[in-house]
């Protein structure tokens, strides 16, 4: 007798070919179809989505603006079908100022925790504003430059570390500079999947002492500094409730159901946090039995009643967005 799930459902999903490779793996294709679901590439290059399915959800990582008016189509036609997620709120993570507005508005009454971002500025236009002091706006050295756009591309990534005025000649705006916070070469990397969450510990910057900095000069690529200094197995990690709570704020805020945030712990003030990046969709595969977690969020979406699902669907968004 066969274990599979007499109740199946049809899921489509979307993706570039590297995604594809990372998240759509036999362990998940397997686990899910034993628990009911079948999970069916949709053809992005030749065929409309409107005429491909049926599906009872679908879920994607793609972002040109002719797949946005395609969903929005399909779900003009099948107003039921859960999408996950909405291009607008996912656009709002393209950019590195706007995707941290959201933490600043987070609210928790009764954690010692506190949850903010570092200080922060843009440079949106030419590179001559680089050269003067006042656009710093009270920022401290040392700084880390990035660029203004967070959309997977190479360039998205290409992050520096500044430790003086020198270090910013030569960056091309549009940029982020954000201050470096001493963290104990730590990142707590929070893996978000609707309500559930999970938190990873995984190597970061040095901390730079006031000495040190004194002797640094110029600005390093991130590529090039050695993050191996710390055990960070001992390190304790952020309280689960706390980090529910944070997790939990963000998906409502942002309404967005498949994301994680990089979180780092001040190390002048130990319950101090800081969220530095936030990216939709991220690798789940490196995340403990992301097969049986996905599954079962994907399963909650398709036993709510129709009426229970609208805040996933287009129309919402596009009334908000």
């Amino acid at each position: 007798m066969s274990s599979e799930s007499s109740t199946r459902f049809s899921i489509g999903y979307a993706m570039p070919p590297k995604k594809l490779d990372s998240f759509i793996q036999p362990s998940f294709l397997d686990h899910a179809k034993s628990r009911g679901i079948d999970l069916i590439p949709i053809d992005t290059t030749t065929k409309p989505l409107i005429e491909q399915g049926p599906f009872d959800c679908v879920i994607h990582k793609i972002y040109d603006e002719e797949w946005k008016k395609q969903l929005i189509e399909f779900s003009s036609k099948n107003p039921n079908v859960p999408i996950i997620d909405h291009p607008n709120a996912i656009e709002k993570l393209h950019n590195r100022i706007s995707m941290l507005h959201v933490v600043k508005g987070l609210k928790f009454g009764y954690h010692s925790e506190i949850c903010c971002v570092p200080n922060q500025v843009v440079i949106e236009d030419s590179e001559s504003r680089l050269s003067d002091p006042s656009v710093l706006l009270g920022l401290k050295f040392p700084v880390i430059a990035k660029p203004l756009a967070a959309n997977a591309s190479a360039k998205s990534h290409e992050l520096s570390l500044v430790f003086d005025k020198d270090g910013l000649n030569g960056l091309k705006p549009p940029i982020v500079l954000q201050e470096f916070v001493n963290h104990g070469g730590v990142i707590f990397k929070v893996y978000v999947v609707g309500e559930y969450a999970q938190c990873v510990k995984r190597h970061s910057l040095p901390d730079i002492s006031e000495e040190k900095l004194g002797t640094l000069r110029g600005r390093v690529p991130f590529s090039q500094i050695s993050n191996q200094a710390y055990v960070i197995e001992e390190v304790e990690m952020p309280p689960m409730s706390f980090i529910n709570d944070v997790a939990n704020g963000l998906r409502l805020a942002m309404n967005l159901n498949l994301f994680n945030f990089d979180m780092i712990r001040d190390a002048t003030a130990g319950n101090k946090y800081l969220v530095i990046d936030i990216n939709y969709f991220p690798g789940y595969a490196k995340m403990p039995s992301y097969e049986t977690v996905l599954t079962d969020f994907l399963l909650g979406i398709l036993n709510k009643k129709p009426s229970e699902a609208t805040s996933l669907e287009l129309k919402e968004c596009q009334e908000s967005g």
